[in-house]
């Protein structure tokens, strides 16, 4: 039998995203549904012969009509939560008295899951990393790269369907690990999920288990050979069995001896156990193996012996080894295993029995069930207030909490207002901590409450439900019924993340007071304790705020800010970033940069005198500011997304750089600096050039901002004089920039020399490249020949395998688009491989970075690893230049890149194995031609950097794979609404 509430709960999901538009048709409807949950909608299960019999069933779900063509759409009941949500902030009464809250966003933006853990909590040990899954990259609750859906909405493949929902069983079975972490016999599995759940276990589950290996392992013994079930914790080859939960059965027999060895077997010294239990215990969600050596000369300034990596299993006593690409054994995750994980359940469930028994001996007799947290991820909340933001007052809305509340008042208003109830007497002797009924001092509400002070005729009363206090009088005092003692008091306390330090700044709680009291919110919760750590986003605007980051930001000097005056020239200014649009990061001489620059070193040296893991970061989340590693100095960092749980994005704040690290290469800010940092702003300013005639996304050309590029980067003795002052959302600063002190000839700026030059002239049609060029190469021709397949290379080279791929046309297959040219030639990646990719280059990073400058003879049409800004890349080179440049191919990414030849380096055997992850690819649906220029740059915006589902038409295949090409439809799913066919876009209007 279907679950019912869970199934209402996901249509309202589906009904409520689209809200906003003309009303959900019943095949998207379905279409949808199974998008968000895997399943079909259960209609037969639930006892109805069709689905829109299933949904005239459901009126408080599912509101239906006919729109003009006569077409039955459905829409999303109105329910009575918004207004009842009004009432929540209405009865938000502080003794400051300052007037109604607002309230905004009653409908929260809901964050995308991971579809990993749609149906329920993710195994923290099983799969792949979390850091580089392609079906966890959507984890952070800033702006990304989400993961792109399967199949459009509208694309509804057939499924072969099942008579049981294995998602379910899945949820359940985990809960069930959960409880057994040492595992169990399966023979037992049908008992114990029948005393759970009331229901027989499918027998075709039991069939399945061993196919279910992102949920757990099951292992056999001989002889007998009764099979054991374990929680997905780690390679069953590389840790010892810990002892299964049983029932009247034997226990397993012991692991076998290992094999005889003809060396001493190696041991780990006990310091040095201690020490690699210090930093495991940091990255709760696992450590790549092969930043162990790093890491650990980083924290305890001596090396790591080199037969740990060789002897992972020497580990195995204090954490688990993980193998996530079983054809490279070389690649491992460690992670820590400790007493708290094993007995997390028995530890939650002491705790919520002592929190039952605080609340019975404060409050009643009655023992009032402890309030869970919301299991989701991002539930929606209502801020009270903050008097310290490590214990900030809060509801959770939603079923289950703010609704369940508005049907207990309703009972309780019945039940007070009832004329011949004695219950309507008021308490004659209310006493200090009883649990009372109170009815409200401005409305006639029936709220629950807690008695904090007696007075002569009036008493201070606590909302246990609304979480405010009031003085009233004692007529107004009721002795509370027995029955309304089952729901857990919905008034809770949350510790904001990355506050803790600040968490009574008058600073800080008065932007918080302004940003957030009285108002829905989506919080991010990052630890389940009993108060959680949450961040906090108002989703309310065109772009989410983090609450956390803005209060942060409330402590910083601004007299230590970069001075910024209209007509003002500037010299010694510091060229830090030029992006692809033309925006460029400069530093300029002020107060704060001249401090920022004092306590960094002073930050540095600190960090060489100390010999702990207390600094490293083992909660990022965005907004977070830290440091990491620029140029070999630490610099200030904010995390601005995040890849799982280890790979993260981070911008450094002070240098306008945006990077991606993994979480190792963090640094928390000391505590003697923290302060201090914080006070500062950031120094870098975002600045335009003034006066050039060039607007519009895409309007800079890659010769444009290479030749900017080439001309200010890593100088620090540029000047600049500031035309405009744009103190609008973009907050980007005007200037015109210069390459010496001349500042007082405008003729001599960057400006005018751009203004003046070919570099923004665009042919009426023109095959974009990302290849730059020397300003003094003339533009590009206007009919470029078509890209030629590649000659063989002289002499044997090796073979090279194209990433594999379905070759039926209509199969659909998630892609990011890495290069956009235009709808005739883009580069797309597998979205399944790129956590390959990603590996690899990790590889080669450690490998090459640690190899000396030879002497390489570079060849045409040959494959070389070359170093790109501070990534290493297998490349093919196009072209030798006599002054020492040689162009090359990114054969992952399809980009054409400038390098120097000293860059240059073998491509040795191992880094050749992951097939080339660039495929050239062409826009189904559209008729080839000559494309524009403008039509380009729409294309471009479309596509570039983004995931899609790409619909395979055809495969043209070549005999080198970067010279195969596709021809694909691309579908953009990443909106609500609907979905966006790439090539409607592309269409010209008729």
């Amino acid at each position: 039998m279907a679950d019912v509430e869970l199934v209402k709960k996901m249509l309202r999901e589906v009904l409520t995203a689209n809200k906003s538009g003309p009303g959900v048709s019943l095949s998207r409807l379905q279409s949808e549904y199974k998008d968000l949950t895997g399943e079909q909608i259960p209609h037969k299960q639930m006892g109805h012969g069709n689905l829109d019999a299933l949904l005239h069933s459901m009126p408080s779900v599912v509101r239906m009509e006919r729109n003009r063509s006569g077409e039955m759409v459905y829409f999303a009941s109105v329910s009575g939560e918004t207004a009842h949500v009004a009432k929540l902030v209405a009865r938000q009464r502080t003794s400051k008295k300052t007037g109604r809250p607002q309230m905004v966003n009653c409908q929260m933006r809901v964050k995308p899951a991971a579809p990993l853990v749609l149906n329920g909590r993710a195994c923290v040990w099983g799969g792949l990393p979390k850091s580089i899954s392609p079906s966890n990259l959507n984890e952070s609750a800033g702006s990304g790269k989400p993961k792109p859906q399967h199949s459009p909405k509208d694309y509804n493949p057939s499924s072969a369907g099942g008579n049981y929902s294995p998602q379910q069983v899945q949820g359940r079975l985990r809960e069930v690990l959960n409880k057994y972490s040492n595992g169990f016999w399966v023979s037992k599995l049908p008992q114990l999920y029948r005393e759970l759940y009331k229901q027989d276990l499918p027998s075709e589950a039991l069939k399945d288990l061993e196919h279910w290996t992102h949920v757990c392992t099951v292992k056999s013994y001989p002889p007998p050979p009764p099979l054991s079930l374990h929680p997905r914790t780690s390679n069953p080859s590389q840790s010892p069995l810990p002892a299964p939960y049983h029932h009247h059965e034997p226990s397993p027999p012991h692991p076998l001896p290992p094999p005889p060895v003809t060396q001493p077997p190696l041991h780990l010294s006990p310091d040095l156990k201690q020490k690699l239990g210090e930093l495991l215990v940091k990255y709760s969600n696992g450590l790549w193996a092969h930043a162990l050596p790093k890491l650990y000369l980083d924290t305890y300034k001596t090396k790591l012996p080199e037969h740990v990596l060789e002897n992972l299993s020497l580990l195995s006593d204090f954490c688990t080894v993980d193998y996530p690409m079983p054809d490279n054994p070389k690649r491992a995750i460690l992670y820590k295993r400790t007493k708290e994980e094993e007995s997390c359940n028995r530890r939650e469930s002491v705790e919520e029995r002592r929190a039952r028994e605080e609340v019975g001996r404060r409050l009643s007799s009655q023992a009032v069930p402890p309030l869970l947290i919301p299991r989701e991820e991002y539930p929606s909340v209502l801020v009270v207030e903050a008097t310290n933001t490590n214990g900030v007052i809060l509801r959770y809305i939603g079923e289950g909490y703010s609704q369940a509340q508005e049907a207990l008042e309703d009972k309780m208003r019945e039940f007070y207002c009832c004329q011949d109830n004695n219950s309507r007497t008021p308490l004659a002797s209310p006493t200090s901590g009883q649990l009372t009924a109170v009815r409200a001092e401005e409305e006639e509400e029936i709220l629950r409450a807690q008695v904090t002070e007696v007075m002569t005729d009036k008493v201070k009363v606590y909302y246990v439900d609304h979480g405010f206090s009031e003085v009233i009088s004692k007529a107004k005092v009721f002795e509370l019924h027995d029955t309304f003692f089952k729901l857990p008091f919905q008034a809770t306390k949350c510790k904001l993340a990355g506050l803790e330090t600040f968490c009574q700044e008058p600073a800080v709680l008065k932007k918080f007071e302004s940003m957030a009291s009285g108002k829905i919110l989506l919080a991010e919760i990052l630890e389940r304790e009993q108060t959680p750590l949450v961040v906090l986003y108002d989703t309310s605007q065109d772009d989410d705020v983090n609450i956390n980051a803005a209060c942060i930001k409330a402590l910083q000097d601004k007299t230590l800010a970069s001075p910024l005056q209209v007509n003002s020239a500037y010299m010694n200014v510091a060229v830090r970033s030029v992006c692809s649009d033309g925006t460029i990061y400069c530093q300029l001489p002020s107060r704060g940069l001249a401090k920022l620059t004092e306590i960094l070193e002073k930050t540095e040296a600190y960090f060489h005198s100390q010999v702990t893991s207390e600094f490293l970061v083992s909660r990022p989340f965005c907004g977070k500011g830290c440091l990491a590693r620029y140029k070999g100095k630490w610099s200030r960092v904010e995390i601005t997304n995040l890849h799982g749980s280890r790979v993260l994005d981070i911008l450094f704040i002070d240098l306008g750089v945006q990077a991606s690290v993994e979480v190792f290469e963090l640094r928390e800010v000391p505590s003697p600096f923290l302060h201090d940092l914080i006070a500062i702003p950031p120094q870098a300013v975002k600045c335009c050039l003034a006066d050039l005639a060039v607007s519009g996304v895409g309007s800079w050309t890659p010769d444009a901002v290479q030749w900017l590029r080439d001309a200010v980067l890593n100088s620090t003795d540029c000047s600049m004089k500031i035309a405009k002052l744009d103190k609008t959302k973009r907050s980007v600063v005007h200037v015109y920039l210069f390459t010496d002190k001349n500042f007082h000839d405008p003729t001599r700026s960057l400006n005018r020399q751009m203004a003046a030059s070919d570099l923004f002239k665009h042919q009426g049609d023109v095959f974009l490249s990302t290849l730059p060029r020397p300003p003094s190469v003339p533009p590009l021709p206007p009919s470029p020949p078509q890209p030629q397949p590649l000659p063989a290379p002289m002499g044997p080279s090796p073979s090279y395998d194209a990433p594999t791929l379905a070759r039926d046309p209509g199969h659909n297959m998630d892609i990011y688009v890495s290069v956009a040219c235009h709808p005739g030639h883009f580069v797309l990646q597998p979205w399944r491989d790129m956590y390959k990719l990603v590996v690899l280059m990790g590889e080669m990073i450690l490998y090459y970075n640690k190899t000396e400058e030879k002497p390489l003879k570079v060849e045409k049409n040959q494959i070389y690893a070359a170093k790109v800004e501070n990534n290493w890349h297998r490349v093919l080179v196009k072209g030798v230049l006599t002054n020492g440049l040689v162009s090359v191919y990114e054969l992952d990414y399809g980009k054409h890149e400038l390098v120097s030849c000293t860059q240059l380096r073998p491509l040795i055997q191992e880094f050749r194995q992951l097939p080339f992850q660039g495929i050239t690819a062409q826009l189904a649906g559209v008729k080839p031609r000559q494309w524009s220029e403008e039509a380009s740059i729409v294309f471009r915006n479309h596509v570039e950097k983004k995931p899609l589902v790409a619909q395979l038409e055809a495969v043209q295949e070549a005999h080198h794979p970067w010279d195969r090409k596709l021809t694909v439809f691309l579908v953009d799913t990443s909106q609500e609404e609907r979905d966006i066919w790439v090539h409607d876009i592309m269409k010209p209007e008729r």
